[in-house]
């Protein structure tokens, strides 16, 4: 059964979350939270952010040139990165080696 303490919402929606939760859960001053609706009310828990990075098209035909390990290989990605509407001697990349 799940047990729960009272807190009252603040100015600007602001809630304490009592000090025994907080510790609980491993929440700090600066923690990141999740709040879900749900049927019964609100969820929130702990939640982590990171970063995300977005690749250009010409990233993107870089790492598929990169990352060939043969001449076959080499080929196919040549073919991939053209269908990207790319030159392949424009993208900056390590051909595999003996070519």
């Amino acid at each position: 059964m799940a047990t729960g303490e009272i807190s009252k919402v603040g100015k600007r929606g602001t809630i304490v979350i009592p000090v025994s939760l907080r510790r609980r859960f491993g929440l700090e001053e600066g923690s990141y939270v999740l709040i879900e609706e749900r049927d019964e009310g609100l969820l929130l828990r702990g939640a982590v952010l990171s970063s995300v990075e977005i690749y250009s098209p010409e990233r993107q035909a870089e790492f598929i040139l990169s990352n060939t390990v043969d001449r076959e290989d080499y080929e196919a990605a040549l073919a991939e990165v053209r269908e990207m509407g790319l030159d392949p001697a424009d993208i900056p990349h390590v051909k595999p080696p003996g070519m």
